[in-house]
């Protein structure tokens, strides 16, 4: 079983690193680290899993999460990886807080610097032209190293501490309560949810796959995913919905029905209130003229 804190990544010589992801598939594990992370889409889609917010990805996402925030990139292709033919491309850069020492954080020159770690730790989401920027600086922080290299990553950092085109993840009230077995049984859930949402999937189910009763197994998820089960499901379902809107230009009524809905009313419903609108008005949102 793989670990779900995982090593720090960062050599202890470097002050932060940055590396291309060029894989099957981004790692699917349900995990956490101390460290920041910055993180860039370049190929690929699917599923994203950052505290309790879950959403779809592709390529031009950007995120910053802050230490210990737990989190996974689930492909959509993730049954082909061993194939080798569905690549996911990203560039991750990693970096612990005090990397340019302890005290610097401490001063008013720092303040907004202060801030934006402190959203970080519910996980940012950059869009817009700020998102456009970010991807040029993040490619462009590859090719630097030695001092110049951190000097480019506070250009970064300053950047995106003074944007205001962002969204902000994990709900107020999230908290990293996973202990590694519960992370491991957590990933189990949400993989089992991923092959399954098309279906009407029973609390028996999933009772059995983590060894609970069903009431215990509501009262599990509730705690480490904060929100019940039923809404994680609507979540995982309205977020492939909007793909099949999207992308392969279903109308309303397909996309309900290939979505794992079994009535147009719910669905529609759902849709609402994760989304804030309509499938009709997001639709429409995203048409090309």
């Amino acid at each position: 079983m793989k670990s779900a804190l995982q090593k720090s990544p960062i050599p202890e010589t470097k002050a932060y690193l940055a590396r291309t992801l060029n894989e099957p598939v981004f790692d699917p594990h349900w995990h956490f680290h101390s460290e920041y992370q910055l993180f860039l889409v370049l190929e690929g889609s699917g599923t994203r899993f950052i505290g309790d917010n879950v959403k779809s990805y592709k390529a031009g996402d950007i995120t910053f999460t802050g230490p210990n925030l737990p989190h996974m990139w689930r492909s959509e292709h993730v049954h082909e990886q061993e194939k080798n033919i569905a690549w996911s491309k990203g560039v991750v850069i990693y970096f612990h807080e005090n990397f340019l020492g302890e005290n610097l954080l401490k001063t008013d020159e720092a303040i907004r610097l202060r801030q934006v770690f402190h959203k970080s730790r519910r996980g940012m989401e950059f869009t817009g032209t700020t998102a456009t920027i970010l991807q040029k600086l993040m490619l462009e922080l590859l090719d630097k190293d030695g001092f110049e290299g951190i000097l480019h990553l506070l250009k970064i950092l300053d950047f995106i501490s003074q944007t205001k085109e962002y969204g902000i993840l994990a709900s107020p009230g999230y908290t990293n309560t996973l202990r590694e077995a519960d992370t491991q049984r957590m990933f189990n859930v949400y993989a089992f949810v991923m092959n399954n949402f098309k279906r009407r999937m029973t609390l028996d189910e999933l009772a059995q796959l983590t060894n609970m009763t069903p009431t215990s197994f509501s009262r599990y998820f509730k705690l480490h995913a904060n929100k019940s089960f039923s809404e994680f499901v609507s979540e995982i379902r309205i977020g492939h919905a909007c793909k099949l809107l999207i992308e392969q230009k279903m109308n309303v009524s397909q996309a309900c029905y290939e979505s794992g809905f079994s009535t147009l009313s719910n669905f529609n419903k759902q849709f609402k209130n994760i989304t804030q609108r309509t499938p009709l008005a997001y639709k429409k949102e995203y048409e090309v003229y």
